[in-house]
């Protein structure tokens, strides 16, 4: 049996605005054929909404955690999100 794609949302604190952690993050998508987007949040966070399957989820994920050189990435908040199928085709930075 295949493994089905999951989506997760995921909410990155730190000094992770206006160091190009979403270009860091579109660029760990792109390595591991993860979908979805990136977008900062008012509150200074960034939010990742990114859909694949399990592993590519996890090695996405771990770079996440690690950011870009000029980031500080304090804490990383994961969840189970629905997969929503017009974000399946590529990943966006808002």
């Amino acid at each position: 049996m295949a493994e089905e794609h999951r989506a997760r949302r995921i909410y990155v604190s730190g000094e992770v605005q206006g160091v190009g952690y979403r270009f860091f993050a579109a660029n760990a998508a792109q390595r591991a054929g993860v979908s979805g987007y990136a977008r900062n949040l008012d509150d200074g966070r960034v939010e990742v909404y990114a859909i694949g399957l399990p592993a590519q989820l996890d090695g996405f994920i771990d770079d996440l955690r690690r950011g870009p050189r000029h980031a500080r990435v304090h804490r990383v908040e994961v969840d189970a999100a629905e997969l929503l199928p017009e974000l399946a085709s590529n990943f966006s930075i808002e």
